[in-house]
């Protein structure tokens, strides 16, 4: 059994032992999807692994060597396939890297026939999308442990782990619990996989924004579900100050989504108030922190934000993204390092 050392640069978060592993043979779609504990578990086995790999020694540690990962990009990238690429060689595995100019997706074949020959070659189906439709029809055909959402225009719940871990690294294991994360600008799928995650361990989340741009009401009922259950509480305004009055951490994100870039100047115009500069980082709580998924631009947060190394934590969200996607593909093949 591979025994872990923990090293003193490495921040120190307790695993926990579980009798089975949560998420083993279920399709990680979004968070909503996820129950607390399943969350939980994946944010330990990614803090597990972080230490494992950080030790020199760990270079012999491949638990799953011999697997095979479908990578299905409709969508161009730089954090999500080079955490998934990177982090899947280092647990043993092969990805494959297939983009809408690869397979015959959509194009000579439909999504249903390319999701059942993908199944018959590989362990895992990575996908990161358009629709969430798309999501939804690979998760119904190529069944259950097989299927990871890698973005689409609903949910992005890798981010959200990564996130998640970079603010436990900061406060320690558990310690979103009581704080207050601001979220200003688009009511997308960033947040929508945020909140739920942030809710579930214990924190309250404040969003901010504009008219037009609110979450999904699907995302907000389970919020409200989840506020109901633990006694978190969850905030919407249009009023960026409002959002961040108190807050110990402010979240951020493109304002402008790929294939918009037609409409950029309309879409910069309508967010005319919500950049995260340092008067709006005023009304948070000493010490807090900003969090942005990346790429980013500067109308979202201004450069003495997103560069100050005391506030901004951009570039550990970034890394943490490869140790999160690791811990999600050791859970769905039931296995784990802790």
């Amino acid at each position: 059994m591979f025994t872990t050392r923990l090293l003193k640069t490495v921040p120190t978060l307790a695993p926990r032992a579980f009798s089975s592993i949560p998420l083993s043979g279920k399709n990680f779609l979004s968070i909503s999807s996820l129950s607390p504990l399943e969350l939980r578990h994946l944010l330990d086995e990614a803090a597990s692994l972080k230490n494992i790999y950080k030790n020199e020694e760990a270079t012999d540690y491949n638990p799953l060597k011999g697997k095979s990962m479908a990578m299905i990009f409709e969508k161009r990238s730089t954090r999500t396939r080079v955490s998934t690429e990177t982090g899947f060689v280092k647990l043993g595995g092969h990805p494959l890297f297939l983009s809408s100019q690869d397979i015959q997706l959509n194009v000579n074949e439909s999504l249903h026939d390319t999701s059942k020959v993908l199944t018959r070659f590989n362990d895992i189906i990575l996908a990161r999308v358009n629709s969430n439709d798309t999501i939804e029809t690979l998760s119904k055909e190529c069944g259950e442990g097989r299927v990871i959402n890698a973005l689409c225009d609903m949910y992005h719940p890798l981010q959200t782990l990564a996130d998640l871990l970079t603010l436990e690294e900061q406060w320690g294991r558990g310690g979103c619990s009581d704080k207050t994360l601001a979220w200003v600008g688009d009511g997308n799928n960033v947040i929508h996989d945020l909140m739920v995650g942030f809710l579930y361990l214990g924190g309250n989340v404040n969003v901010a924004t504009p008219s037009g741009y609110e979450c999904h009401p699907k995302v907000l009922s389970r919020c409200d579900e989840v506020t109901k259950e633990n006694g978190t509480k969850l905030m919407t305004t249009m009023n960026a100050r409002e959002a961040c009055t108190g807050a110990d951490v402010v979240a951020t994100d493109t304002w402008v989504s790929m294939g918009e870039e037609d409409i950029y100047d309309q879409k910069i115009a309508e967010f005319a108030g919500y950049q995260v500069n340092k008067d709006l980082m005023s009304v948070t709580n000493p010490g807090s922190k900003f969090m942005h998924c990346l790429p980013r631009h500067q109308e979202e947060v201004a450069d003495e934000v997103f560069y100050d190394e005391g506030v901004s934590l951009v570039w550990d969200e970034a890394e943490n993204r490869m140790w999160t996607v690791m811990a999600v593909c050791m859970a769905m093949q039931g296995k784990t390092s802790m």
